[in-house]
């Protein structure tokens, strides 16, 4: 594996940086205090990100994409996650590029990809990805969602939760069940617009972390949606599932391995002119101790990030590399962001100083796209394979 970078991936990264430094999170304390749906502040930046072609990185040309490979893609969010401190906004950015914009690219008809995809790049549209119900949590496929075929299209009943950019999306991928008794085979995937009668985006669900964009429930009642938006062939849900997750899991976190890279650089910076006890603290073992650690964690990430983009750049499988980017990043970034909190102290501690935020946002990651309890399964079962 090589993962050293051309001129045009430092170039890009620079570039990234530097626009998400200069462009992105402002106010961002009183935005996190006040909650997600102010749609001038975080809709604002999210328009930024269009604008720059951060949401069309992964999508090629002929559908209003970049058209950048797996590697360069990673490397730009990453550095949108170091210039950028609202982890919020760039979970939402990697979200719709991973499990709502891939699938389509890689199960959706041509008139699907035309039809949505240059909105999605462009900012025009807003995606979201239906799975968790409020039965379901970690067994996915044990969906109570019902799509009946009729005339030239399915009825979709039943609700989703959890769904990260729910209250704002213009569309959503929804999985259903066509046939309950081939149980998971059963599975069907649906191109769902916010438009079509039936289709209600409930009440934005207030969370612990990441407050800055909206998450929330979708209510599908007797939703037709017309076979021209069924995304696959009916029953192929399942894989369509298990292939938006392999990319979502390998790579949501990386603008949080950037930002956990900013978040060692203010570390370091912060414990060389903390003074105590007539020294600076990163003169006491605790405090080194500390840093030494959030630089193993963040080596690691990027090591585990970067091997999955070459895997899936190669066009290979990578369930268990993906499996074992999620569980490490998504640990290492909620311990590294305690470190953080105690390095700082006091200061760490209260919410003007923005340490603590980093702590509360990334709670979430060991939960959604799989716990890392079923990341841990998961990493087993493929080494018995």
């Amino acid at each position: 594996m090589d993962f050293s970078l051309t001129a045009e991936q430092t170039r890009l990264v620079s570039e990234t940086r530097r626009f998400a430094e200069t462009q992105l999170g402002a106010n961002l304390v009183d935005r996190d205090a006040a909650g997600a749906l102010d749609a001038d502040d975080w809709q604002a930046d999210w328009q930024a990100c269009a604008r720059h072609g951060l949401l069309g990185l992964a999508v090629p040309t002929d559908y209003g994409g970049q058209g950048l490979d797996v590697m360069s893609t990673v490397l730009a969010l990453e550095a949108v996650g170091y210039g950028c401190p609202d982890n919020g906004l760039t979970l939402g950015l990697n979200g719709q590029i991973w499990a709502v914009q891939e699938p389509l690219l890689a199960f959706g008809s041509e008139a699907q990809k035309k039809a949505f995809l240059p909105g999605l790049c462009d900012g025009r549209l807003i995606g979201a990805h239906g799975m968790t119900e409020p039965q379901s949590g970690s067994n996915a496929f044990a969906l109570q969602t019902r799509a009946v075929r009729q005339d030239d299209g399915y009825v979709l009943t039943g609700s989703k939760t959890y769904v990260g950019m729910a209250p704002a999306c213009d569309l959503a991928i929804v999985f259903a069940t066509t046939n309950p008794d081939h149980k998971h085979w059963g599975l069907t995937a649906f191109i769902v617009e916010a438009s079509r009668e039936g289709f209600r985006r409930a009440a934005h669900q207030h969370k612990m972390g990441t407050r800055t964009v909206p998450m929330g429930t979708l209510e599908l009642d007797a939703c037709w949606v017309p076979t021209a938006n069924r995304l696959g062939p009916e029953g192929a849900g399942a894989s369509i599932f298990q292939h938006a997750m392999e990319w979502e899991r390998s790579f949501i976190f990386a603008s949080h391995v950037g930002r956990m890279a900013r978040q060692l650089d203010e570390c370091l910076a912060y414990a060389g002119e903390r003074e105590v006890f007539g020294q600076t603290i990163d003169g006491f073992q605790s405090v080194s101790n500390r840093l030494a650690d959030m630089r193993l964690r963040l080596e690691t990430a990027q090591l585990l990030l970067y091997k999955a983009a070459w895997l899936k750049g190669r066009g290979d499988h990578a369930a268990l590399e993906a499996a074992l980017a999620k569980l490490h990043l998504s640990e290492a970034f909620m311990a590294s962001s305690l470190d953080a909190i105690r390095i700082h102290g006091g200061r760490g501690y209260v919410s003007e100083a923005g340490v603590e935020r980093d702590l509360r946002d990334s709670v979430g990651g060991v939960i959604y796209s799989g716990t890392s309890d079923i990341q841990r399964q998961l990493i087993v079962k493929l080494m018995k394979k």
